[in-house]
Parts: structure tokens; sequence; C-alpha cells
């Protein structure tokens, strides 16, 4: 299904339409005796929801041929994620969408530019043609940054033409997130016609400007980028409101910055925020939820629930042109929540397109093998690495004798850097876990092109093994972090041999989960997934990691759009000047 051409505009289905809602027909399906969440004027109204089709006759007193009394149970508009990337789940689409379903999503603009920077349009492609047929509605913005940089070796490059014919998609609904924030800010000519594209087919660009303030703040907003998902500060985030942006609070599995954020959202400033996920692991969505998770921190810190409610439905839907989506009212889509309550939103059941999807504690009609499969799903492994150029060994330089340590923030994809003296053995600097230093490694997995880079790490906190990923924003090389060259090597054969995934290697053993979908996703239930996921983190606990997620930081520690020391295939980079530096010092 796209968001197009679901929308009957027959005129016979309209005057069908018409007569239910004046009364003189019975709707298809009519929700009795429900606490309607009005969304438009912040009120609950006591009554009725008459459907007919997929759409929603009207609200009042209505007869059905087929009745649900719900005992004044809330009805709210169907969830709405305004920015993720389902890759980052673990999950692919159908299951994806098998786990959010129960939480009350019902549509979810995803940013695919993960599987696009390991696949590029084909990537893309195949995560919006397995969403056609899931109910879910997914849509998606066009990766802007394929590459992210220049400063790492992705799989594959979007051009700016590329970017215009996904734009002319029917279920692409925007530009995604523009992370070249220097490039925008100096007008570099690439940049600018990415976001000609958009601009010219009058589409949303979403923003992505960690830390960015002041003039240059201002030149980022004059690009015609009108919202931010990276917003750590309070003071922060009201000067990008202020210059008009939308901004996205985001509250994921590693960036959680709801408590910081919430302050500025206001009566008067509620419509301009969205929360979001960004990226959500697969263990806190089966355990903790989906965006329903995100309304209850909010209401226990303290925001009204109608408000929060604004922010997961029609505050996304006019922030992304999504035509009668985001309120329970007349003529809206049937996408409805039905909620116990408005302080736990125990979600009660799910309605999509006017059918029930979720009831009774389970997915109604989603049986994931039904599902088409795309030939993603089974292509050939996408980890490629010329072993004989693999080396973890760091020589000693000659005259410097401080380093640069990436230094990990718990629960913030933002770093730290600090400079240390190394521990040397017979030459080489190696890790010193009494001092929580501990190597760290990218390999390019896209063509075996033999590029890879060391540096150092502090925050993990283990002793002995190796930690491992082909989940590393934005490339999605393969990371590694570990206590000896031994354990490092060990990780990234047992990750290649797999297609892709995450693991843990200690003296006792090794454990891994499998992502053979891109290296980046994978077809089990999420279910399955989650407990696999759960198995690898209490490994790691167990060998003394003390980040609550590990795979979830470690992934971001590629990552060269994000501040302030990051390590790629081609080196450490300085974010903050956007551009490699030395390991040494």
């Amino acid at each position: 299904m796209t968001i197009d051409n679901s929308i009957d505009t027959d005129i016979a289905t309209i005057q069908h339409l018409l007569r239910c809602a004046r009364g003189e027909q019975p709707c298809e399906l009519v929700l009795k005796n429900a606490s309607i969440i009005n969304v438009f004027s912040k009120e609950i109204i006591a009554g009725d929801v008459g459907i007919c089709g997929n759409r929603i006759a009207g609200i009042g007193c209505y007869q059905g041929e087929h009745q649900v009394d719900l005992n004044g149970k809330f009805i709210s508009p169907g969830f709405i994620e305004g920015h993720i990337h389902i890759e980052s789940s673990m999950l692919s689409p159908v299951r994806f969408a098998e786990a959010v379903i129960p939480r009350g999503t019902t549509t979810v603009i995803c940013d695919p530019h993960e599987i696009a920077n390991v696949l590029g349009l084909k990537g893309i492609q195949y995560m919006l043609d397995i969403g056609k047929d899931l109910p879910v509605d997914i849509v998606a913005t066009a990766p802007s940054c394929v590459p992210a940089t220049d400063l790492e070796t992705s799989g594959a490059t979007l051009s700016s033409r590329d970017i215009a014919g996904l734009l002319d998609l029917p279920e692409v609904v925007g530009l995604g997130e523009m992370m070249n924030f220097p490039g925008t800010i100096f007008g570099d000519e690439q940049v600018l016609a990415k976001l000609d594209a958009a601009r010219q087919r009058n589409m949303v660009i979403d923003g992505h400007a960690p830390g960015v303030g002041g003039s240059d703040l201002q030149a980022y907003c004059a690009a015609a980028i009108s919202s931010d998902h990276e917003c750590t500060a309070l003071e922060e985030a009201r000067e990008k409101l202020r210059a008009g942006m939308y901004i996205f609070i985001r509250e994921g599995s590693t960036a959680k910055n709801l408590e910081a954020l919430l302050p500025l959202v206001t009566a008067a400033t509620c419509r301009r925020f969205l929360l979001v996920s960004d990226d959500r692991h697969p263990d806190d969505l089966v355990d903790k939820g989906h965006l329903d998770a995100i309304l209850r921190k909010a209401v226990t810190l303290g925001l009204d629930p109608i408000s929060a409610l604004q922010m997961v439905t029609i505050n996304p839907a006019e922030r992304f042109g999504l035509t009668m989506r985001g309120a329970v009212a007349p003529g809206y889509m049937a996408d409805l929540v039905v909620l116990d309550n408005l302080n736990k939103f125990t979600i009660d059941r799910v309605y999509k397109n006017g059918r029930p999807v979720y009831q009774d504690g389970r997915c109604l009609d989603f049986d994931a093998k039904r599902f088409a499969v795309a030939g993603v799903d089974k292509g050939d492994n996408s980890v490629h690495i010329d072993w004989s150029k693999v080396d973890f060994r760091i020589p000693v330089h000659q005259k410097k004798k401080k380093i640069r340590v990436i230094t990990c923030i718990e629960d913030q994809i933002v770093t730290n850097m600090d400079e240390v003296e190394p521990a040397i053995t017979d030459g080489y600097a190696v890790a010193d876990p009494d001092r929580d230093l501990l190597k760290i490694s990218v390999i390019e997995r896209h063509h075996a092109g033999g590029g890879m880079s060391n540096g150092f790490v502090r925050g993990f906190g283990f002793s002995n093994g190796a930690i491992a990923s082909t989940v590393a924003h934005d490339s999605h090389n393969l990371v590694i972090v570990g206590s000896s060259d031994n354990y490092m090597l060990t990780a990234a054969r047992l990750i290649a041999e797999a297609g892709g995934g995450i693991c843990v290697v200690t003296d006792n053993g090794s454990h891994i989960l499998p992502l053979p979908v891109a290296g980046l996703m994978s077809n089990q239930a999420s279910v399955d997934v989650a407990q696999q996921l759960t198995l690898i983190n209490e490994k790691a606990k167990t060998m003394g990691v003390r980040i609550t997620n590990p795979f979830m930081l470690l992934s971001f520690l590629a990552l060269p759009v994000i501040p302030t020391l990051k390590i790629t295939d081609r080196g450490l980079v300085n974010v903050l000047d956007f551009k490699i530096v030395s390991l040494w010092v």
C-alpha cells in the first residue's frame, strides 16, 4: 500500500461515505461508547466512531453492520513514527511491522539510508517494495547523504539525480536528514543540488545539525531545512525552534533526549514537536515498546497525555503532508488505537484502514511468511574483506607520546576526546584494560578494498574479549572493540562467515546474532531476535561491559557526523573540524 492511493476518490465510494456520515445508511463498523481523543481541540469527547471502508464517516451517534462496544475506552489516532531507521531495529520491515503493530504504530516515516549505504538504490527499493503489503504504512524520506561524508568508505553512492528519482516515488515524502551540515552551511554545489531537488517538488527537508547554532544555524535553515532530531540540550533546541525548525525529540535505545528537552514543550510550542525513536533495538521494541513507551515516559515526566499524543499523531502527519491522517475526525483514515488509559497507554486493540489488526493480545491476519520477500533477503553475503590486509597492530610513534582516545558517554551518541599515554609492548601501542583503554578498529567490508584503521576507546570497561558489529552507522563497515588483536580477529572472522551481525568473543566461547540482510537485519521473528540480542548483551556484561546498550553505542562510534571524535575505515575523525586526524599527538 502506498500513501497516495490509500484514499479512494471514486465518486460512488465518497457518496456512500457521505450517506453514512449523515446517518442515512449504516456504517460498516461502529466503535460504540468511546472516549474519543480530539487532537485538534485537545478534548475527550464521548460518542461513537462510524467507519466506512478505510475512512471515518463521522463522530457522534451511529449504527453499523458491525458494532463494538468499547465501554468508555479511549480512541486515539494511530501512532505515527516521524523518524526512524528500520534497519537499526535489526528486523526486516516485515518483522518490524510485526513488532510495532501491537504497540499502536500504524504509520512509519523511515529514512533507509542504512541499507542505502550498503546496497544503494537496490536496498531502498527493497524497503519500499516489501512495505507495500504490510498492515503498517511504511513511507520514506530519500537518503540525502550516501555516503554521509568523504571520510569513510560506503557500499554505494547516491547522486543528486538518484535522489531526484526517489523523490518522485509515491512512497517518498521528503528528503532525509541532511547530515552534511558543513556542506550545507558553506554552499557545497552537490549538497545544494540535492536540497534543490526537494525544494522544486515542494517537499520537506529533514535536518541533522548537532550543536549547530548562531549564524551557522541561520545558514543551515536558510537552505530550507526545517527539522532537527539531534538536540541534546534545552537551549540548543530553543534556538532551533526559534529558527523555524520542527524539533524531533529523540528517545531511542542509545540517544535519550526526552528528559532534557521536554521543558521546552508548552501549550504555545507543542505543535512544533515530534516524539521519535530514530534507532530502536529489538529487545527494547519487544520488552518496552515503541512510541507507546515514549508516551509513557513523557507523561511520567509531566507532559499532559493529549499533548504527548499530538506529537505522535497530528504533528508528524502535518509535518510530512500525510493527508487525512493523524486524527479521529470525519474523512480521516481509520487508523485507530484503542487505549485502556492515558497514563500507561495500555493498548487494547489497533485498527488499520478500518480493519482490526491487533486485539486480544495478538496480531490478526499477520503471517510473516505470506508477505512477498524481495531479492535482498536472499542476496549474497554483503561482507567482503581482504584478509591479507587486516592488521590490528599500532606501531609506536617515534616522536609523539600521547594518543587521541574516543571517550564514550552513557545514553548518548556524542563522544568526548581525551589525550593519554598508551601502554606499549614490543614497540606497539596495546590495550590497557586496567585504565579502561581498549582498541577499536574499523574494517572496510563492501569492496574488499583492504581499508582499515585502528584506535583506542574508553567506556566499555571489559578486560578480556571483543565485541564486533556490521551495524556501524552510516557506512556500516565492520567495527570491533577488543582487549587484544587475537580476540578482535576472531570476532571479525566470525561475523564475516555469518554474512554480517553482532558478536561477543570471550575466553568461554563466542556468541553471534546473524544479520544476513545487508549485514543489518534479520528475517527471524522479533521475539527471537530480541532474545538473541539479550543473550549477547548478557554475555557482554559477564565479561565486564558496563554500558547498558553496548552494541547500539558501538554502532555510532564510526559515524563521522556526530561529535566529537569518531573512527572510520580511513582513520580517526575530529567531527568538529570535519577532518581525519592522527592517532598520535
